[in-house]
């Protein structure tokens, strides 16, 4: 039986804690599934970090864009997380600045593959930021960004089953 979550909160809320404990006491060999696009040496050492938290009864995958490349059926899946995968469709690393995609191309980019991810039968834990909780940004980019997160996490949201809100380190329901 296919089923959404989506946990959502601010930086260092307990997100991804919260999706793997949640995830191993679905199954004992969930799936991670990385949206990360290693930029700098500091966030290699995190990535580290996280993996090595995990363990070993974990099957690691990352996957910056194409989530839908990968058969996860009847499978349980932390999916960490939206915010950077939506960074991955926003600021395409192998276009000029020129060339990057307007906000509404990006969003229905990966609304699309969002819909072919989860049209498949499995349980799906995705993880995102509550960026826009924050002061309105200076920069303009920042605030399309922000708009475009936004949409993307009400868009999970509206086709998720359970929505959980981490407030230091607090799971709240929301849906």
């Amino acid at each position: 039986m296919k089923k959404i979550i989506l946990i959502t909160g601010g930086q260092r809320s307990g997100k991804s804690m919260y999706a793997e404990q949640l995830a191993l006491s679905m199954t004992n060999h969930p799936i991670y599934l990385a949206t990360a696009h290693i930029w700098d040496d500091e966030f290699r050492q995190r990535v580290a970090r996280h993996q090595e938290r995990r363990g070993s009864n974990w099957t690691n995958i990352e996957e910056e864009k194409y989530l839908s490349r990968h058969n996860i059926y009847n499978k349980v899946c932390v999916i960490d997380c939206i915010t950077l995968w939506c960074t991955n469709f926003f600021y395409d690393k192998d276009r000029k600045v020129s060339e990057q995609p307007s906000v509404a191309d990006a969003l229905r980019a990966i609304e699309e593959e969002f819909d072919k991810f989860t049209n498949q039968e499995a349980t799906f834990i995705f993880v995102t930021n509550e960026i826009g909780s924050g002061g309105v940004s200076d920069n303009a980019i920042q605030r399309r960004f922000t708009d475009m997160e936004g949409w993307m996490n009400q868009y999970v949201a509206s086709k998720a089953d359970e929505v959980i809100l981490m407030v230091s380190g607090i799971p709240v329901k929301i849906k």
